[in-house]
């Protein structure tokens, strides 16, 4: 049977920038281990999968590794190809997820995620991740994420990271956001996933979820502008609701095809 797929940069406006993902729509749910694998075989960060039944989207993410409980630019990724190449002509749409109902509403050809906020709190470093870095954070919180405050964005663009004592821990679906105030825009951030096939993600919606409701009451405002310093690099525009985040931004499709599974 074919399979229609589409690869999409997320949260950037040119192509060969910002996060790709691969989405596959399905009629039907495949096998867990089919889906993992289609995800692997893609080798890009996150592949999204969705299933339309009645007027709901039920949406899901693998990496090559695991299934996701939560992303944001394979969610941004899928609402373009359900506007753009799917032909929906709304401007809301409402996905079931394992993190619950998520709401994308487009406008102006940018596409903006309702979220759930995650706010970190204080938290201690541990050794293993203290000795897998180069540099030590002024202030240490926590979520799904761990979140690394440091001074300025010299100190995130200079991050390093020794993987093979980085790879000792074992965060689940999470991982490691370093984040400082930016110099162009109010925030900046790199994230990277121990133990997976891709140390450092391009750009990573979901670990907004915790970075927006810090920098809010950290800068004293509910709109910023943030970017992902990874080297694809990632522009994202941000409100803090409350419970909830706003997390925008635009994609470009690089491919359109089909797979075949027998």
């Amino acid at each position: 049977m074919d399979y229609s797929i589409y690869q999409v940069d997320a949260f950037t406006d040119l192509l060969f920038k910002g996060n790709p993902a691969c989405v596959v729509p399905l009629d039907r749910w495949l096998d867990d281990d089919v889906l993992l694998n289609v995800a692997k075989e893609n080798g890009v960060p996150e592949t999204a999968f969705f299933v339309k039944k009645n007027n709901e989207i039920h949406l899901r993410w693998f990496t090559p590794d695991i299934e996701m409980d939560l992303c944001g630019h394979a969610t941004l990724a899928t609402a373009h190809v359900i506007k753009k190449h799917l032909h929906y002509q709304g401007e809301i749409l409402n996905f079931k997820t394992l993190s619950g109902d998520v709401k994308v509403s487009i406008s102006n050809d940018k596409y903006f995620l309702d979220f759930p906020s995650r706010m970190p709190v204080d938290n201690s470093l541990p050794n293993n991740l203290k000795e897998a870095l180069n540099l030590i954070p002024n202030r240490v919180l926590k979520s799904r994420d761990y979140v690394l405050v440091y001074e300025n964005e010299a100190a995130i663009r200079n991050i390093q990271i020794k993987r093979n004592l980085f790879d000792t821990l074992d965060l689940g679906t999470g991982g490691v956001v370093v984040t400082s105030q930016g110099e162009k825009v109010d925030f900046v951030s790199r994230f990277f996933t121990p133990r997976a096939t891709l140390l450092e993600d391009p750009v990573t919606g979901s670990a907004h979820c915790s970075l927006i409701p810090y920098w809010a009451s950290k800068l004293n405002k509910e709109r910023l502008s943030a970017q992902q310093l990874s080297e694809r690099g990632g522009t994202l525009i941000c409100e803090n609701l409350g419970d909830r985040v706003l997390i925008g931004g635009e994609a470009r499709t690089f491919l359109e095809g089909t797979f075949k599974i027998k």
